[in-house]
């Protein structure tokens, strides 16, 4: 038997994995969402998503997607998984991506391939999207480069293509590699840690939906949840999922402070002052 049997729970309320059922709309979230799609709307060009490790861009990334497909839309999610990419690779995956057939390796001409597959989306008023998931690994002049080339493609109705990038504060830095690009930038997010209040409704949340039907933790033990995750979404699951672990190797009822504490010096975290 697992915790999840326990403490009466139908699944498991704080994976690192991420989730639409268990999205919580802070605040925060809730504003960054009505930009970013303002943006898309609007046919922008270029908006930006930026937070630190663990606050959720991912999980964000996954909602916003959701949100914009429709028939109107056409997004897609581009995830980043390291820095060695090259510019080439970069274009083909939009090609890719936009459902363009390509059979050459020459920049211009997959360019052009892509031109011409926008230009038939636009003819059936599809607003296009591409989210970019960990753009802090695209660190390479050339990159930007061809991001603003992309940019640069339009129709006498506007804009073609759409960019959103998710990624971490350094994401600004290469986009700065190229000036012009950098001042394209119309809409710009940052995602701040949770408040302790929303911190408190984020686990509550995330218990109710795995079928929690009474407190887990103590006031106490929330408290100490928020000290020591600093309201950083990724550290509060893993400070809890320990808790609930620990409270069910002790056979407790309810998570308390010393819990916490105990779990959060195994996790090697301090608390805030």
């Amino acid at each position: 038997m697992g915790y999840e049997s326990f403490y009466e729970l139908k699944e498991h309320p704080f994976s690192f994995a991420a989730s639409e059922k268990f999205y919580y709309n802070s605040p925060q979230h809730s504003k960054a969402l009505i930009k970013l799609s303002h943006a898309v709307e609007t046919e922008k060009g270029l908006a930006l998503l930026i937070g630190n490790i663990g606050t959720g861009k991912t999980t964000l990334s996954r909602r916003l997607l959701d949100q914009l497909i429709d028939d109107n839309v056409e997004a897609t999610l581009l995830v980043i998984i390291h820095s060695e990419i090259t510019s080439l690779w970069f274009l083909k995956k939009i090609a890719l991506m936009l459902e363009t057939p390509i059979e050459s390796e020459n920049k211009i001409d997959i360019i052009t391939a892509v031109y011409h597959r926008l230009i038939d989306l636009s003819n059936k008023n599809k607003r296009v999207v591409i989210l970019i998931d960990e753009a802090n690994m695209l660190q390479r002049k050339e990159i930007m480069e061809e991001i603003r080339g992309l940019l640069n493609l339009e129709s006498e109705h506007g804009k073609l293509l759409n960019f959103i990038l998710f990624g971490l504060p350094e994401m600004e830095d290469y986009l700065r590699l190229d000036p012009p690009l950098y001042q394209r930038i119309a809409v710009r997010c940052v995602l701040e840690p949770l408040d302790e209040k929303a911190t408190y409704n984020y686990i509550v949340h995330r218990l109710r939906v795995a079928g929690c039907a009474r407190p887990l933790f103590t006031k106490e033990a929330l408290k100490a949840i928020y000290a020591y995750s600093k309201g950083i979404p990724r550290t509060i699951n893993a400070i809890c999922d320990n808790g609930l672990l620990e409270g069910f190797l002790l056979k407790k009822e309810i998570v308390d402070k010393k819990i916490i504490e105990d779990v959060s010096a195994d996790l090697g975290l301090t608390a805030q002052g």
